[in-house]
């Protein structure tokens, strides 16, 4: 083996350093010579290629249309020798006008389409320059860009195109390299030039400026961005996400069924499969009001109808489409381009400068090649003008001499010309001799020196180079510009669950041990004053139903624990289940303590600063404090500050200047303004709201607003209503007055409601039986007095609790509690 090494037949080499070697080579070839746009002209390698190849080809928009895979073909042979299959995929993308925004190839055939469907093979299909693709490949003969040799070095292919337009930002690209991607979205070409004018005008202007004239993005589907400061971000930092959506419209049938028309969808999302996955979840009940989906595109343009269920909210079902499938979607913004042949993360500005860059510097080398040809001419025409004026001479020193190189000689020696002159005027045909000809000389040599002077003007300053660039892209303007077709909304719409869900009644019901469900209110029938009523949950064996309340989908709920901690969800968070299932244990949806339960429950609308939570405890305390507290997004938060041995009853939430009644378990109730209640930050403790007897406690709490009377229920099943005008207002922490003669009959309190006629009351108890009856056909009574039957009770069985909601007569909405 040494001597192997010795004689070098083996190289000795760090594995290590050959893998990282070879892999960076491998990727930097990615990054370089097929992954990244160029910020010059923001085409890859192989888009450069076609482009060029169609050049050369004379394939100009004015040409006919000639067979794809002659031009695939030229492309492999002589710039790009890589898969057939990956350049005609290229120049089919190239000539969609769903994928590019100003397509830059013609295409003639099939060249598949936005529901997903392939191209005609290459044999098939035929194709040609674009218009606009001329102004990319403009002046390119005339020394404006750096040539490089092939792949086997027998030509020579541009290194970037003149490109006359900013196509990097009005086609955009995307790519996936080793390590990074890029994702440039298309943008509207008269937006473009604007910004690109005016950024020339003045380098230091802001992106927020340039968005004044730039909008955002203009995708070729359409649709719609959510959301300008998401452009904003992306322009700044040169990364960003925005939210884009389906452009739809909502129509009214004279069935009162409502139909969703889709008109426009995001940007390379697939017709056929955003259909196909509607379908798929209407299929699988995840979105079940639609009744009828139908594709109903044309030539002349894209539509889907989706049809609703009658009755069903159209914004509830297309907030649904939007969650569950492509009729929204994330377009990432990844602005790298290669800049001086490295990958570079570009800002708006930092992209539209290195534009301006390379236009300065094909501008240049164009002037100066026109420059130098018109120097050449006018150097002959000098010498013609030499000719002319010494005529006689020259023909007879032409006519003596005894060859071309002699007279030639003789004429740079003679005359002082150069070698160039000397060979034009032996090449002059006699009609220059002409007068007319003469003329023609003497006014084309004129004409040139104005032209050279022009040009040495353009080189000499620079604001006529911009000003030449502006003045060519405001003609490019003109020729191709169009309206945008991407609207931009000013506001982000970040889609809640809660837009997912229709708002309806719902009743909840939370037992003993904490088992918690939600049903639609239509579950219970309205039964007269003393019905047997009908099953409202299957409960486990010594479980019972505590708490019902009726709430709003879109509301949220607070739990209130013995331990003083309040919990928040949404009602929509909480599990549905049908009438007789027992629910979903709290404690899968609470992160609860050890020995914690949830002992209160509220409905809350929304967190309004100028509410208040009135809490009153088991013992007696009462404390009032400002609702927006309770607005933080955290769980678990300290509700009131408890002593040993209370816990938390009942809450409730007001305006700061009700009046606060309080019952106990004995039939005692005080009432007494809140006012009374001092404020009180969150984690306070409370002052006391009424002095209790031994065994006594609080078992509710009501406030005047809610209605004109207090209603009562005890254990028994017996009802009753009193006026409120019979409790006078008291001081707070007094003893309270009678409100009900407890007896062995009718037992003692379960639980009150302030009423009045427009109310229904739910009554459920610890069996899990359920009734629902008008306040009205409940008597009105005396405060000490024992009430009515409401409810047949069984042996073993007894009230938990109630709940009251407004009759279906008088109201179409649920009271919360």
């Amino acid at each position: 083996m040494a001597e192997d090494l010795n004689r070098g037949k083996i190289l000795q080499v760090d594995i290590d350093e050959q893998m990282r070697g070879a892999y960076l080579d491998y990727s930097m070839s990615v990054i370089v010579s097929r992954a990244l746009p160029d910020v010059r002209d923001g085409l890859k390698p192989v888009h450069r290629r076609i482009l060029y190849s169609l050049h050369e080809l004379g394939m100009t928009p004015n040409k006919p249309h000639k067979k794809s895979a002659r031009i695939v073909g030229e492309v492999l042979g002589k710039y790009h020798p890589h898969g057939d299959a990956a350049v005609y995929a290229t120049m089919v993308r190239m000539a969609q006008d769903f994928s590019f925004r100003y397509p830059l190839v013609d295409g003639h055939g099939n060249f598949g389409s936005i529901d997903g469907d392939s191209a005609a093979a290459m044999r098939y299909t035929e194709a040609r320059m674009s218009s606009i693709t001329t102004e990319l490949l403009k002046d390119i003969d005339k020394d404006t860009v750096d040539f490089a040799p092939n792949f086997d070095e027998s030509l020579e292919e541009p290194a970037v195109l003149p490109s006359r337009l900013p196509n990097l930002l009005i086609n955009g690209t995307s790519g996936i390299a080793v390590g990074m991607a890029t994702s440039i979205p298309p943008h509207n070409l008269r937006e473009v030039i604007d910004g690109t004018i005016a950024f020339i005008d003045n380098p230091d202007m802001e992106i927020v400026d340039l968005m004044k004239i730039i909008k955002g993005p203009d995708f070729p589907t359409g649709g719609l961005i959510m959301g300008k400061n998401s452009i904003y971000k992306a322009y700044k930092n040169g990364r960003g996400k925005l939210t884009v959506r389906a452009k739809v419209r909502i129509e009214e049938n004279e069935n009162e069924k409502s139909r969703i028309i889709v008109d426009e969808i995001p940007y390379q999302v697939n017709k056929a499969k955003l259909i196909e996955k509607i379908a798929e979840l209407v299929r699988n009940d995840k979105i079940s009001g639609i009744s009828d989906l139908r594709d109903e595109s044309d030539r002349n343009g894209l539509r889907i109808m989706i049809e609703l269920k009658q009755g069903e909210m159209p914004q509830v079902i297309l907030n649904q489409l939007y969650k569950y499938t492509r009729m929204q979607v994330t377009f990432s913004v990844i602005m790298i381009a290669l800049v001086n042949g490295l990958p570079k993360t570009l800002n708006l500005k930092e992209m539209m400068g290195y534009y301006i860059e390379h236009q300065k510097e094909v501008v240049t080398r164009r002037t100066r090649y026109n420059l130098n040809n018109a120097e050449a001419r006018a150097h002959i025409l000098e010498g013609y003008r030499i000719a002319l004026d010494n005529i006689d001479e020259i023909v007879q020193l032409i006519k003596n001499a005894p060859d071309v190189n002699t007279a030639k000689e003789g004429l740079i020696n003679r005359f002082g010309l150069s070698d160039k002159q000397a060979d034009a005027i032996l090449r002059m045909r006699l009609q220059s001799l002409t007068g007319l000809e003469r003329d023609k000389i003497e006014d084309e040599y004129q004409d040139l020196l104005k032209k050279i002077a022009y040009l040495k003007s353009i080189l000499a300053d620079e604001s006529k180079l911009l000003g030449i660039i502006k003045e060519e892209l405001l003609a490019i303007k003109e020729k191709y510009q169009d309206e945008r077709r991407t609207e931009i909304r000013n506001k982000a719409v970040d889609l809640d669950v809660e837009d997912l869900i229709a708002e309806e009644q719902m009743v909840i019901t939370l037992t003993h041990q904490g088992y918690i469900k939600r049903m639609h209110v239509d579950t219970y029938r309205s039964q007269r004053r003393g019905g047997r009523g009908i099953i409202g949950l299957n409960t486990k064996d010594e479980d019972f139903v505590e708490d019902i309340f009726i709430t709003s989908t879109h509301h949220y709920f607070l739990f209130f624990t013995n331990k003083g901690r309040v919990y928040r969800l949404r009602v929509f968070e909480i599990p549905e289940a049908s009438r007789q299932a027992r629910g979903t244990a709290i404690v899968n949806l609470l992160s609860l303590e050890e020995e914690e339960r949830v002992t209160t429950v509220i409905p809350i609308r929304e967190f309004d600063n100028k509410r208040y939570l009135v809490m009153v405890t088991k013992n007696g305390l009462i404390k009032k404090t400002p609702l927006i507290e309770y607005e933080s997004h955290y769980t678990g938060l300290i509700g009131i500050n408890l002593r040993d041995n209370d816990e938390l009853i009942d809450v409730k939430y007001t305006d700061g200047e009700q009046n606060i009644i309080i019952a106990t378990y004995m039939g005692k109730a005080i009432h007494f303004n809140e006012s009374d209640v001092r404020t009180t930050g969150r984690i306070s403790m409370g002052v006391k709201a009424i002095t209790l007897n031994n065994d006594d406690f609080v078992i509710g709490m009501g406030v005047d607003s809610e209605g004109e009377d207090l209603l009562i229920i005890t254990k028994n099943g017996y009802g009753k209503r009193t006026p409120l005008s019979e409790y006078r207002l008291q001081s707070r922490g007094g003893k309270g007055l009678i409100t009900a003669n407890i007896t062995e009959k009718n037992g003692n309190l379960a639980g009150i409601k302030v009423v009045d006629d427009h109310y229904d009351l739910i009554i459920i108890t610890s069996e899990g039986i359920i009734i629902r009856t008008n306040v009205a056909e409940i008597s009105q009574t005396g405060r000490n007095t024992q009430g009515v039957k409401v409810i047949r009770i069984d042996e073993g069985d007894k009230v938990v609790s109630l709940a009251r909601m407004y009759s279906d007569d008088d109201a179409e909405e649920i009271k919360e509690d």
